[in-house]
């Protein structure tokens, strides 16, 4: 087994958790990792080593994602409606995105480093969402589905996917401020 295929199987268990925190189904998360690894086992000359290794499985996998849940549309999980809410219009647009980016990247090594902390921080908060929130999130932001693709595919309302998503984003903000801004303010 080469390195480039032992690397790509040590990212298995990451991969395997991204995909059940957003179908919701364990064959279906197993289907769309062995199809991303798949991928990227048969054509390992499409990694140009531009980004890491596991950045450009995550992208591979978002594609087999939406695949499963356009796949599987009959078979989604239905999400309660929640309470109406303003969206938080300081920090995302009418879209859902954010207005601009919360911290801006180049390529100086410190900066790249304050980068990845910053993901690995945002990803610890994602997971402390609840489940539905965290969800429509990161079908909404990692996915990228817009809003009728979303709200079919969960059979909600788009007022009930603004209110998720604006809770979602509170809960992130709360979270972000207290685990990485703090009271010192950004970290380089």
């Amino acid at each position: 087994m080469s390195n480039f295929h032992r690397d790509v199987e040590q990212l298995r268990p990451q991969l395997m958790r991204y995909a059940r925190s957003q179908l919701r189904n364990d064959a279906w998360a197993e289907d769309a990792v062995s199809e991303t690894l798949l991928a990227a086992i048969e054509k390992p000359q499409t990694f140009a080593g531009g980004s890491q290794l596991k950045t450009w499985l995550i992208g591979i996998l978002k594609h087999k994602l939406v695949d499963q849940l356009r796949r599987h549309r009959r078979e989604a999980t239905v999400l309660s409606a929640d309470d109406d809410c303003d969206l938080d219009g300081l920090l995302f647009d009418d879209t859902g995105h954010w207005r601009e980016s919360p911290v801006e990247w180049d390529e100086q090594p410190e900066r790249r480093l304050g980068q990845q902390q910053f993901m690995a921080v945002l990803d610890a908060c994602v997971e402390q969402l609840p489940a539905t929130q965290g969800r429509v999130f990161m079908m909404r932001e990692w996915l990228e589905l817009d809003t009728d693709e979303i709200c079919k595919e969960l059979a909600i309302s788009s007022t009930n996917l603004w209110v998720l998503l604006h809770r979602a984003r509170l809960r992130l903000r709360d979270c972000l401020q207290t685990h990485w801004f703090g009271t010192e303010g950004v970290r380089p």
